[in-house]
């Protein structure tokens, strides 16, 4: 996912539900210029992020919200990204999350995320069923999602990317502002 982003040493990138740091972490060691920073509702991942960041000297924002109230202006990220997040929101919260996204990208910003397919997309495989409730998968379909990102806003909302893993299929999303 951070390949497909195209992250620019100039941008300002927004990692929504970024839990522990580490896809923020990722993103400040490869591309130290940019800033970054990251949002996620729990307070004891976000005291782990700032360790990690700590640890490796690096200099990134955590601040504790929810993806559907953003605390930032309009237009004040060039990229955003969220990793195994998006599955975790209740239907209602789903629209109104990826509308908070467009409106703190900047004109001609990127979402790019990354979460598990739903059903329709691909049937679950054993560690799949296991790990991943089908309640919290049901609304993940490639449809649902791309279609959720264009009432956002986005244009250019598609599945670009898929992945197998052993615990089931991941989807890659890219949209623009």
């Amino acid at each position: 996912m951070l390949a497909q982003a195209g992250i620019d040493p100039n941008d300002r990138v927004f990692d929504l539900g970024c839990g522990t740091g580490t896809m923020a972490v990722i993103i400040k060691k490869q591309f130290p210029q940019v800033e970054v920073v990251g949002l996620d509702p729990d307070p004891r991942a976000l005291a782990r992020a700032c360790k990690k960041a700590a640890r490796e000297s690096l200099t990134i924002q955590f601040d504790q919200g929810f993806g559907d109230q953003l605390p930032y202006p309009a237009a004040s990220f060039d990229r955003a990204l969220s990793s195994f997040m998006f599955h975790h929101l209740p239907a209602e919260e789903k629209g109104k999350t990826l509308r908070e996204v467009h409106r703190v990208l900047k004109p001609g910003g990127e979402f790019h995320m990354a979460d598990f397919e739903g059903p329709e997309d691909r049937k679950q495989g054993f560690f799949g069923r296991l790990l991943l409730s089908h309640a919290h998968l049901k609304d993940n379909s490639a449809a649902n999602v791309i279609a959720l990102m264009k009432d956002a806003g986005f244009a250019d909302a598609a599945k670009v990317g898929r992945r197998t893993k052993l615990f089931g299929a991941v989807a890659y999303y890219r949209a623009m502002k």
